[in-house]
Order: structure tokens, then sequence, then C-alpha cells
């Protein structure tokens, strides 16, 4: 539901939550006054500070593409596997575990040999793509650190569901960087700018727009295949095949039609809720996932939440959270983990939002299918 809509700039900002924080309201700000941005900002209930943007906004355009706007991760999303099989006790989960981290890398590790796809052979024929190409094919199947994870959890429909949360890796870091310095290149002397980080890029006129959307399409492809592969080898692990499937991201920009409009819309830590159309929003470590539902919302161009959202900046987390109540907090739900030491704690229940209350902001979005019960965690 929409809890306030804020008209002072050059297009109103509409928020599914009743407050945001100084930084991420700023963006959101800039946003609204960036030309060509179209019709309203809309902010999802799971947002806080980005780059350039909020995580968890939606920034519809016309001619143009900010590559910030996307951001770094590009294609990154969820995937979410559906297994029927009996919930398994703690002492069956820790090996397969064990055997899932030696499988998929995790943080700012490769795997040691090239990984096979066939979306290799198909790489557009521009210069960071193929600079990055080579190295690519050792990043594919693997996790990465941050909030990326995945998770063995228990559904209400009483299926076992397996979930991954992972992106483009560096391959999708290096074209994002390599488009937004173009683009603040291309925007330095312009005085209707809000933001350097809203450097935008023309579509359609200018070749460079058109380019990024190329290079951030082959991305998100290359995002989709990590997860499969991830997936893969984690239905290995537990030697059961999926009775369902979901595949999705929610960093990205695609043509739509909007309000009768043909724009570009902006998804960053957004997830794509069109009416009918199954999605992904995960809770953060320890606290409960979701299957959904889009209702085709228009206000929020058809949008919702990718996740909870970050109450606590990382060095904050680690700064006042209590190890010992985090870690007793994740052994009384009988979860098992990995956190360790303070600097886990970036990543812990209590840096993020109560996920019950961004699902309540957001029923005007989606519609809950399946509720989804954490077992056993792997983070980067």
């Amino acid at each position: 539901m929409i809890f306030n809509v804020i008209e002072t700039e050059r297009i109103p900002i509409k928020l599914w939550l009743e407050e945001l924080e100084e930084n991420a309201l700023k963006q959101a700000r800039n946003a609204a006054n960036l030309p060509s941005a179209f019709k309203h900002i809309a902010i999802m209930p799971d947002a806080h500070a980005g780059y350039g943007v909020p995580i968890g906004s939606v920034l519809a355009t016309r001619e143009i593409v900010v590559p910030n706007a996307v951001g770094v991760d590009i294609g990154c999303g969820m995937c979410a596997a559906r297994l029927m099989m009996k919930k398994p006790e703690q002492k069956e989960l820790k090996p397969i575990l064990g055997e899932i981290r030696k499988r998929v890398p995790v943080g700012f590790t490769w795997h040691r040999k090239s990984q096979e796809w066939d979306g290799f052979d198909r790489a557009p024929d521009l210069d960071i793509i193929q600079q990055n190409l080579e190295k690519a094919r050792y990043q594919l199947g693997t996790l990465g650190g941050g909030n990326h994870f995945i998770e063995i959890q228990h559904g209400n429909d009483d299926n076992i569901w397996i979930m991954v949360h992972c992106g483009s890796r560096n391959f999708g870091l290096k074209i994002a960087n390599y488009y937004h310095h173009l683009a603040k290149d291309l925007c330095g002397k312009r005085s209707d700018v809000p933001s350097k980080d809203l450097s935008f890029l023309p579509v359609g006129s200018g070749k460079e727009g058109d380019e990024y959307l190329t290079a951030m399409n082959y991305a998100v492809e290359f995002a989709k295949a990590n997860r499969d592969l991830i997936m893969k080898q984690i239905l290995d692990v537990i030697g059961c095949e999926p009775a369902e499937m979901i595949n999705i991201h929610h960093n990205y920009a695609a043509t739509e039609t909007h309000f009768d409009s043909r724009v570009i819309i902006h998804r960053k830590g957004a997830t794509s809720a069109s009416k009918g159309e199954k999605g992904i929003i995960p809770g953060s470590q320890g606290s409960k996932s979701y299957i959904v539902e889009g209702l085709g919302n228009p206000e929020s161009f058809t949008s919702c939440s990718h996740g909870a959202g970050r109450i606590m900046g990382r060095k904050q987390a680690i700064r006042e959270l209590s190890l010992q109540e985090e870690i007793e907090k994740m052994n009384k739900k009988g979860i098992i983990h990995g956190i360790r030491t303070e600097k886990d704690l970036d990543e812990a229940e209590s840096a993020y939002r109560d996920i019950d209350q961004v699902m309540h902001n957001q029923s005007d979005l989606v519609r809950i299918l399946v509720e989804l019960t954490p077992l056993a965690v792997v983070k980067g």
C-alpha cells in the first residue's frame, strides 16, 4: 500500500513504506528530478540507500538508460526449486551442506576449471565483454559474498525448497562500471543531471545506450545461467529432481508499456510482479521467505520488493549487534548457519527489516503462495 507520496520534485515519489532513511530519500529525490524520468518514482517496502538510486526502487525513463539504476550486480536474482521430499533432520542436512560447499565456490573464490555454457558462444562482440569473457568461464556457478546465499527451506505446502540468491559476479561488475564511467563522461558538462551517480546514456539515437542494453542483457543471461548451474550442483548432491523451478532477476532494465507509454523500466532491487507472475521474496538470514504471485499493480510499474531490505549498514551491524545473541537466535530456531565471528554479523537477521512488515506493506502488489521457513543456510 502507498504510505506516502512526495510531490515536491519534478515528478512524484510514491513510497510503499512509512519512512525512508535520509540518504535513500535524497537519492529518490534526485531520481525524480532526472531528465526523461517518467510518471513517478516507485519506492518498494525494502528500500535503502544504494549508488545513484535506492536499492528497492523502480525508475521509468524515456529514451535514456541509467547504469546505476540497474546496479553493479547486473541480473542479480533468485532461483527456487520445489522438491517433493520429506523434511530432513539436522544430522541429514550437515553432510549435504558440506558437499555443497565443496562444489559451489563462495566469496571471492572461482572454479579452478572453466565451466560449460552454450551462452559463451553467443557473447556480444563488445570490448568490455570480450575482455572479461575468459574469466567469466571460471566465475560461472559461484555464489559470491555479501547477501548472496543458498538456503534449504521447509514450505507450508509441506515441500522442501532450495533457494539460491546470486548474480553476474565480477563479470557483471566490470560491465556496469565501464558503462557508468562512460555515462559520466557523456553527462559531465550537463547542468540538468541532479547527481553524477545518475549519469545516463541515450537509447535509440546513441550507440552507447544501445550497447549498454546489449551488454546488460547478456549479463542478465549469464546471471541466470549462474543460478542454474549452482542449483544443478545442489540437486545433484541431494539426489532429487525438482517438481517446480523459478528463476528471476531483480537488477535490470527492460522496455515495457506502462500508463500507455513505452518506457525503459529500471528495477534495482525490485522484482517484476505482473498479474499472475510467480516471484520470490527472500527474508533475511533466519527469517521466512515467500513464493508469491504478482497482482499487476500499475502504481508500482507492476513491481514488488526483492527481499527484506537492510536497516543497518554492514559496519554498523558488526559494531552494534551481539554475536552471542545472533547465534542464539539462529540456534533457537534450529537453523544450521555459519555465524561464527563478529564479521558475520553484517548479514545477521537483526541487520534487516522485519519481513512480515515488508510483506504487509506490499499486500497490494503480490499474493503469498507459499511461506518458507529456513532449515540451513550457506553464505559467502
